[in-house]
């Protein structure tokens, strides 16, 4: 059992509410149905309702404003908000950035977005696409700052490497990043010249150390799959799965947790995963039956991943490990998911996931995990040393 310490956060957003910042102000809002304040307020609504503040617009992420398209590569519609009068604009759609058209009459566009604290996870982009857009309009941007509800300290994976560039990864990262939305915004303009007017609303009270579940607020799953805490700590390895023919879990109530195939044994499979010694968790022989996805209505073995120790566990790593152990398992069987994937045609989606070709190369060579985790530690150190000056708390 983990022994959690909770502690007052004030968000980004009541930070800026409370500054009046917005009076006299037509504001348009990047957000989806994640975001809300400690009192399962959303910001919309607050923004709708602030004393000479106007909200002028809505824009939705992937997945949509509503957080209701399951999928990746399902486009969101334009639509009309029926209860607040103002257009809802999806930056997932023929368009992943806001047009010229959709900024007019702005005076500030401000961005309230829970990210989950990963390389892949697309609302970053949609930030990063925001902030070019709006530099190129001279629309002054806003972004409200959340906690990393993995913490902000741990980073962990290989960087990102050119050519490998997609919307699950748009710029030279880790795969865990350990850094704030806030942060990432003041990294991504500055490092990677996006030209925007960007002031980040920063938090109260939040510690880098500290994982979602100590900052006394709720939790809303930010994505259609990312339903709890437990989630969003193995998601930064088990996400590899995306690239792969074995299920991540989808269709399950415990996606990225529950991991398997029709072809394997899961109390032998269980069994040889803990027999690796893996830090900070265990691996519970689990069959599970997809209701959608892959291997729909087919009983999956495999298990499920529960971490032991937070402080110790490697998401990444053992995100490899379990994929080369799947392959171990049953050679002939195993394959690797095929494009299209996030709109890339040619590259494999592993590839595109781990950032290079490298991991896959590994992982087919029988490299052992951990002797792949000592691969990335000048990588680690370097993003370490880049990110140090765009640390907020």
């Amino acid at each position: 059992m983990i022994d959690v310490q909770t502690a007052a956060v004030r968000l980004g957003v009541d930070v800026l509410l409370d500054s009046r910042r917005l009076r006299g102000a037509r504001v348009g809002i990047v957000a989806n149905h994640a975001s809300i304040d400690g009192r399962y307020r959303h910001v919309v609504d607050r923004v709708a309702t602030a004393d000479a503040v106007t909200l002028a617009a809505i824009f939705g992420p992937q997945h949509g404003f509503r957080s209701d398209v399951q999928d990746n590569m399902i486009e969101t519609a334009h639509a009309q908000d029926a209860t607040r009068r103002v257009p809802v604009y999806s930056l997932y759609s023929e368009t992943r950035e806001p047009t010229a058209d959709m900024l007019k009459g702005l005076d500030v566009l401000v961005i309230d977005l829970q990210d989950i604290g990963a390389r892949i996870y697309t609302y970053i982009y949609t930030m990063a696409n925001c902030l070019r857009a709006c530099g190129r309009h001279g629309v002054p941007v806003i972004v409200c700052d959340r906690p990393n509800p993995i913490n902000g300290t741990d980073v962990e994976g290989e960087t990102l490497v050119k050519g490998y560039e997609s919307f699950v990864g748009l710029f030279p990262i880790p795969m865990r990043h350990g850094m704030t939305i806030g942060e990432l915004a003041r990294l991504f303009n500055e490092t990677f010249e996006l030209g925007a007017a960007v002031e980040v609303a920063r938090m109260e009270g939040w510690r880098r150390e500290s994982y979602g579940d100590a900052a006394a607020l709720p939790w809303v799953l930010p994505s259609p799959n990312m339903p709890t805490l437990d989630t969003a700590i193995v998601y930064p390895g088990t996400v590899l799965f995306e690239g792969t023919m074995l299920s991540e879990g989808r269709g399950t109530t415990r996606p990225f947790e529950l991991l398997g195939a029709p072809w394997i044994d899961a109390e032998r499979f269980a069994g040889d995963m803990n027999a690796l010694g893996l830090p900070g968790v265990y691996f519970r022989p689990a069959v599970f039956e997809p209701t959608f996805q892959k291997h729909a209505k087919a009983a999956c073995g495999g298990c499920q991943i529960h971490v032991t120790d937070r402080s110790a566990f490697r998401p990444v790593l053992t995100g490899a490990a379990l994929i080369q152990m799947f392959r171990r398992a049953n050679p002939d069987k195993f394959a690797w998911r095929q494009p299209p994937y996030e709109y890339e045609h040619t590259k494999l989606p592993i590839d595109i996931l781990a950032g290079s070709d490298k991991l896959r190369k590994q992982i087919e060579s029988m490299i052992p995990p951990p002797v792949i985790a000592d691969g990335w530690r000048d990588d680690e150190a370097a993003f370490r040393t880049l990110r140090q000056p765009f640390l907020l708390y």
